[in-house]
């Protein structure tokens, strides 16, 4: 079991930016890799950003060169979001991906609007 705690969400004008964290608890041992997914409303999940074990970084066309995804020390994922425009308004869940199988967070919102 791996548990996940998303925070840093929030209201942000377009242009602004935030960083997202997420702490990892559990059987952290075990992980093959980390991501980032938002789900607008009416949309599907999809995937922001993705980082391996190794540290290979994988991004949405959509947010490349304004989002950045690191790992901190220790067991924390982060999520740096840079010129945030009104189409990132969304849930962001963090998942981690096991040898057991995916594990997600509760999710954190974010909102980009005047």
């Amino acid at each position: 079991q791996v548990q996940l705690v998303e925070s840093g969400g929030g209201l942000v004008q377009p242009g602004g930016s935030l960083r997202l964290s997420c702490a990892a608890s559990g059987s952290i041992s075990y992980l093959n890799g980390m991501g980032w997914f938002r789900q607008a409303p009416g949309k599907l999940r999809e995937l922001v950003a993705s980082i391996t074990i190794a540290g290979s970084t994988n991004y949405a066309d959509s947010v490349k060169g304004r989002f950045t995804i690191s790992r901190g020390n220790g067991n924390t994922l982060y999520l740096q979001m840079n010129v945030l425009k009104p189409e990132d308004t969304a849930v962001y869940y963090c998942q981690a991906e096991t040898v057991f199988g995916d594990y997600w967070g509760q999710g954190t919102q974010v909102t980009v609007s005047t």
